[in-house]
């Protein structure tokens, strides 16, 4: 089916394509004739500036068309298709990701579903992007993987008309991993429309997606030694004993997503007056399932998650629904700013299909929420200021609340500076107050407190160096801790379950990089340091992250090609790296094992030819000689050498 879709997203793409060039030749040919008959002097050629290619946020930030190949678009090459400086990949594509760099920024601060660790390529609804262009474009992206598959993603947009717009997009990997028991297969599907009216006092923005990510799971590997010890016999990795060998999960989810505005007053004036109205509907769904419940550890059984309701086929299933509503009016004045005020409803489902009983106490099969909120925001620009603020309460007794605000500063084109400000109080991911399993000692019924969030932020662009600064201080965070007993670890039984620190929590981190330009050289630092303060050790990061970037550019062949090549360092300091568990598909805290203090090389080849970008790289290819002590959490071991060859390619006139 996937496939499939790929296959429908690039025939329609190259159709348009060609049509549009047959549309340019048959005008060419009433033009010649026009000409014929009047004069011989030829009409120039319409060429689209950069410009019409626009890529609009749902916060209205804009962004062009982008064919150029610069180190940033290397450090976006990848399955998330960003930048991921401060996540640490899991060792198969597809997987999830370690995280080495806290932030506390929130989008939201309703329950959300929970199962964080599957959701790194989740396309949220905020990372949607719509488009208006002047011809049809076409992107399509490709990146081999580990052992037989491959990473692509088609992205096609057009407008029919200057003020409607389409997008159809396909995004899917397929890869075997090195281990057992590994395979990931990931689908994401989206389509956008965006449209207003002519005399523009109609917008509408929508979207619907369609996302399922599938993961065989390991449990990682049963002896570290078998690992560490370097034995050639180990080379091939499939040799090496894990704890699940028939284990799966799978992450699927539906939205419907509609964000619409309409001017009240007939004509635009100094002054006018919008309504506002925002709708998000969405549905998710995840499944761990494990066929054969005992693990094996050279020889002897292990229980691994604990005691079991079932002996063979555990199929956990969690279900989740939410309704969004945003009503509000918004005042525009030329003068004044823009005051918005609204209110919000949200409503959601987070269910099983029975109640649990325990001598302990009742696990219910549903957590649903009734939320009512009212709010205003005030965006304000003057010259070289610019000023967003908004308020959120709950009218409902929920405790919610939301306090933003940012100042951006523009000295001048090289030189800005950002201020940002936030307080939020936020309900806890349902995961966290209910959770039903095969496994016993996976259920729990809880009613935690509100988050609370306080962070302060600052971001200066110059010339010399971006740097960046943030102080955050948490209260009733939110975590997932180990809680196996000493003969349980002793067995190799992992038992996870929720907790809530009553202490406070504070995190500085201060971040800088540097390009240098030395001729045909470059050379790109990164550089992060954060500072936890806290009574226990339930925030962990490393205190250093960094990221150096050595690399040649030049043009060949009279411009025709444009070539990069060059070396990359990753490094870490070492610290308690937390560590997953697939029957939550969330990370969680621990204190026996410390990763890090391992260097992790790149070589990379990159070329440009016209639109196209062409990638070589060998990731961490120092693995081979500097010892296996690399680990992406503690049972599961960073990538060995990895060749990697992809392109992006584009199309448009």
């Amino acid at each position: 089916m996937r496939i499939y879709i790929l296959f429908v997203c690039c025939l329609f793409s190259v159709l348009l394509t060609a049509q549009g060039r047959k549309l340019k030749m048959l005008d060419t040919s009433t033009s010649n004739q026009s000409k014929n008959n009047t004069s011989t002097t030829p009409t120039p050629k319409k060429v689209a500036t950069i410009d019409l290619y626009r890529f609009i946020s749902l916060d209205q930030d804009t962004t062009y068309v982008d064919t150029s190949l610069t180190i940033q678009k290397e450090y976006s090459h990848n399955y998330l298709r960003r930048d991921t400086f401060g996540l640490l990949p899991m060792t198969n594509d597809g997987q999830s990701y370690n995280t080495l760099q806290y932030t506390s920024a929130t989008n939201s601060m309703f329950p959300e579903f929970g199962f964080k660790a599957k959701h790194f390529n989740f396309i949220e609804a905020h990372q949607v992007r719509y488009a208006s262009v002047a011809t049809p474009v076409t992107e399509l992206y490709f990146k081999s993987t580990q052992s037989r598959g491959q990473s692509v993603d088609s992205y096609l947009t057009l407008n029919t008309s200057p003020n409607l717009n389409f997008s159809i997009a396909y995004r899917g990997l397929r890869s075997q991993g090195k281990y057992i028991n590994q395979l990931a297969s990931t689908g994401n599907f989206r389509f956008t429309m965006s449209y207003n009216t002519k005399n523009l006092r109609y917008f509408n923005k929508f979207h619907f997606t369609q996302q399922d990510i599938l993961n065989q799971e390991n449990g990682g590997i049963t002896n570290l030694n078998d690992f560490e010890s370097e034995n050639i016999d180990f080379n091939n990795r499939q040799r090496l004993e894990v704890f699940l060998t028939d284990a799966k999960s799978l992450l699927k989810g539906n939205r419907i997503f509609v964000d619409h505005s309409f001017r009240i007053n007939p004509k635009s004036r100094a002054s006018n007056l919008y309504l506002n109205h925002q709708f998000n509907y969405e549905n998710k769904f995840f499944e761990y399932g494990q066929a054969t419940v005992l693990s094996s550890s050279n020889g002897t059984p292990v229980a691994r998650f604990g005691e079991s309701f079932r002996s063979s086929e555990i199929n956990d299933k969690t279900r989740f629904n939410k309704m969004y509503n945003k009503l509000g009016i918004s005042f525009e004045n030329t003068r004044l700013g823009r005051f918005h005020f609204f209110m919000e409803d949200f409503r959601s489902n987070y269910f099983y299909n029975q109640i649990l009983i325990f001598d302990r106490g009742i696990v219910p099969s549903l957590l649903n929420y009734s939320i009512n909120t009212m709010g205003g925001q005030y965006f304000v620009q003057k010259k070289k200021w610019r000023g967003n603020f908004r308020y959120t309460t709950s009218l409902t007794n929920d405790g919610l609340s939301d306090v933003e605000a940012s100042v951006n500063y523009d000295l001048n084109d090289q030189n800005q500076f950002v201020f940002q400000y936030q307080n939020s109080n936020k309900l806890p991911n349902a995961n966290f107050n209910l959770h039903q399993s095969s496994y016993v000692q996976y259920n729990w019924f809880n009613n935690f407190n509100n988050e609370k969030i306080n962070r302060l932020s600052a971001t200066a662009i110059t010339p010399f160096v971006t740097a960046s600064a943030e102080f955050t201080v948490l209260n009733d965070y939110l975590f997932f801790k180990e809680v196996s007993t000493a003969s349980q670890k002793l067995n190799q039984t992992q038992i996870v379950a929720p907790f809530q620190y009553g202490g406070t929590i504070n995190h500085l981190s201060i971040k800088l990089n540097r390009e240098f330009k030395f001729g045909k050289f470059g050379l790109d630092n990164t550089i992060l340091y954060q500072k936890v303060v806290q009574d226990e050790s339930v925030l962990n990061v490393p205190e250093i992250v960094a990221r150096n970037s050595i690399f040649f550019s030049n043009h060949f062949f009279k411009k025709a090609l444009y070539l990069q090549t060059g070396f990359v360092l990753n490094y870490f300091t070492s610290f308690y790296g937390n560590e997953y568990n697939p029957v939550i598909g969330e990370f969680f805290v621990q204190r026996d094992t410390k990763i890090g203090n391992f260097p992790l090389l790149d070589f990379f080849v990159n070329a440009k030819i016209q639109r196209t970008r062409i990638y070589f790289k060998a990731e961490h290819f120092n693995s081979s000689f500097t010892g296996n002590s690399f680990y992406s959490s503690p049972n599961n071991p960073y990538r060995d050498l990895t060749i990697r060859f992809g392109l992006i390619w584009n199309f448009f006139e």
